[in-house]
């Protein structure tokens, strides 16, 4: 008699393999035979297939694996597997808990300024049919499908839905219609996924300039300030990050001076406005003699001999 096989998608050491982000596991064994245990999680189904067909979807509890006899095919499992053949049976585990996906991309405003966006979505199998439907539909390699793996197909959907409406918005109002955005892409997300069988959860947009100067400048422009106050004041915080101490005349755009030159002072008022403080000069003293004038000969009679 053959040993019964039990199934299930806990490894020797008792852990667990559909860890987060796996959505479908495919028992790897061949030993799936005619009375096997199948074994199934609270949080799993198990969709049963023979040679490509689908036989049965299990939920949670323990199964025996129980098919109709094959004539074709009964000569050859008693003469070489007792009765049963390997291979004849595929389990294949799909998760029934909520995975996330990201997706990231580039995206241009209607100035053709690029705007880099990420997309988390959050996604789950809800019933035995949809469980049926990703494994019919969802393409996959090895022996398991990540979320990381729908993604891939999901997101030229959620590029192009992000850039139906970013490329009609100026830069600085994308943020004001991330709302419109985001329920945009959830639309077009869910009516793709449910293709596969896989629900739309929840989901969160963030669009952001992709230049780190563009985003700063919008973030000025947030206080209210105008186009050249924000880049003025760009302009006097980068100055105060390398230590020049004329970042705040550049923050109010006022001049940056040092003493009083001579050519300030010498350049000439204008009318209206205020003159510039001139510092007087000191004028060299030449000393005066005191007393009799000294008299010589030829300066009496005006220099004649």
């Amino acid at each position: 008699m053959a040993l019964r096989n039990v199934i299930s998608t806990l490894n020797h050491d008792g852990t667990e393999v559909m860890g987060p982000g796996i959505l479908m596991y495919h028992y790897p064994n061949n030993d799936i035979m005619n009375g096997s245990l199948l074994t199934v999680e609270n949080n799993h189904f198990c969709v049963l297939k023979s040679r490509g067909a689908v036989l049965d979807v299990y939920e949670t509890g323990q199964y025996q694996v129980s098919t109709p006899q094959r004539p074709l095919i009964g000569s050859i499992q008693q003469s070489f597997y007792g009765g049963q053949s390997p291979w004849q049976y595929e389990a294949l585990f799909v998760s029934r808990a909520k995975s996330v996906a990201k997706a990231q991309g580039l995206a241009l405003s209607r100035e053709l300024a690029e705007l880099v966006y990420d997309v988390d979505y959050y996604i789950h199998i809800d019933t035995k049919d949809d469980a049926v439907k990703l494994v019919t539909h969802m393409p996959y390699q090895g022996h398991m499908l990540t979320a990381e793996a729908v993604n891939a197909y999901a997101g030229p959907v959620v590029e192009q839905s992000v850039n139906q409406l970013v490329q009609v918005t100026p830069l600085e109002q994308v943020n004001e219609r991330i709302h419109e955005i985001t329920e945009l892409v959830r639309g077009h997300l869910q009516d793709f996924l449910s293709i596969y069988g896989i629900m739309l959860n929840d989901i969160k947009v963030l669009i952001r300039p992709r230049d780190e100067r563009m985003r700063e400048l919008i973030s000025l422009r947030a206080f209210g300030l105008s186009e050249h106050e924000a880049v003025r004041y760009y302009v006097a915080m980068k100055m105060a990050e390398h230590g020049l101490l004329s970042a705040p005349n550049m923050a109010c755009g006022e001049p940056f001076n040092i003493g009083i030159t001579s050519v300030q002072a010498a350049v000439p008022s204008v009318p209206g406005a205020p003159a510039l403080p001139v510092p007087p000069v000191p004028m060299p003293t030449v000393p005066v003699p005191t007393g009799p004038v000294p008299t010589g000969p030829g300066l009496a009679d005006g220099g004649r001999a």
